[in-house]
């Protein structure tokens, strides 16, 4: 017999934090916490407020639900949460949570025992000038040899002279130069854009126009010079077919897979699966969870062997995170065992 409960808590940035989307001070997520006479598991369902397909009134009573039904049968409750995909990533992680011996180590493999890494870009925060090269020293210092940029909220050409910098310094040999603009272009301005930044020998661009376009888009993968790959046009498209749907329309060079805004790992794998079979690209990235979300999502991301940066840079960002193994460190993300959990929930 399982009990189930949740919890809401907010984490606190230590720098409001800019995107295209506005600035982000604070960043609301909920726990699952399930327990038996013996064990407990934790997951977290990470809502996204403005982004996830699930920010919804009716969230808390889909949590309030799923504790009273806890006890159902599995894949029933993952269908049934099929619209709520921080909800199903939350739910997965608390049962794998529950069925391992500690209730953090949910896929057994040399990451957990620290004796492999992943790695993982460096994320730039929009901002002023000043404050974005500052970023981009302090990730050169620290070992990233591949860099993700934000654009798309300052003036472009200010944008593309800090990509200059860079270039002038360090080639695509040295270091690797992603950029996401959030859906930031408008799509009559797009093509100009993405010709003007693969001049600066960058890996891809993410999102460079809002997503729903699906006509404008699959234009601009055909005709652009510089891979494309989709992030937000991946939310609330939930079913299978819809999925092979979208990719084949667009086919984009890259997906990107933040488990808890695709339905967590059966999400994910149903959206890898479709872009392997079509030879598109992809990598996983975190979407602002605390260290309970971002431990699932690093575990799920190694046992999927891709060995290209993923985007798993972001534990350190918030002040009441929670101490954890995971350790960024020359450019990949750890598991020190010597850092002990301590979770006050």
């Amino acid at each position: 017999m399982i009990v189930a409960s949740y919890k809401k808590y907010i984490l606190n940035f230590k720098q409001a934090s800019g995107t295209s989307r506005g600035i982000l001070k604070t960043k609301e997520t909920w726990f699952l916490i399930l327990n038996t006479e013996e064990k407990q598991g934790i997951g977290e369902c990470g809502l996204f407020r403005g982004l996830s397909a699930d920010d919804r009134p009716d969230y808390e009573e889909k949590l309030q639900w799923l504790c009273k039904n806890i006890n159902n049968n599995f894949d029933d409750l993952l269908s049934e949460l099929i619209e709520f995909p921080s909800i199903q990533f939350g739910l997965e992680t608390a049962f794998k949570s529950l069925e391992s011996q500690n209730r953090f180590e949910l896929f057994p493999s040399k990451f957990i025992q620290n004796k492999d890494a992943i790695p993982i870009n460096g994320l730039i925060w929009m901002g002023t000038e000043a404050f974005m090269k500052q970023q981009i020293k302090e990730k050169l210092d620290a070992g990233f040899s591949c860099i993700k940029m934000k654009i798309g909220a300052i003036d472009f050409q200010t944008e593309i002279n800090l990509i200059k910098s860079i270039r002038n310094e360090f080639t695509s040999n040295d270091i690797e130069l992603r950029v996401d603009a959030n859906g930031a272009f408008l799509p009559s301005e797009a093509l100009e854009k993405l010709k003007i930044l693969s001049d600066l020998d960058l890996h891809s661009i993410e999102q460079p126009i809002k997503q729903g376009q699906i006509e404008a888009m699959t234009q601009l993968c055909i005709d652009t010079p510089l891979p494309i790959a989709l992030d937000e046009e991946l939310i609330g498209i939930f079913s299978v077919t819809n999925k092979e749907e979208l990719l084949q329309t667009i086919n984009p060079q890259y997906i990107i897979l933040k488990p808890s805004l695709v339905g967590g790992f059966k999400g994910s794998n149903e959206w890898i699966d479709i872009a392997e079979q079509q030879q598109i690209g992809w990598w996983i990235t975190s979407a602002l969870e605390s260290n309970i979300g971002l431990n699932a999502i690093a575990q799920y991301t190694y046992s999927k062997q891709n060995n290209i940066p993923q985007g798993l840079g972001t534990g350190g960002l918030f002040t009441n995170n929670f101490d954890a193994p995971l350790q960024v460190k020359n450019g990949t993300l750890q598991y020190n065992n010597s850092i002990k959990w301590n979770i006050n929930l």
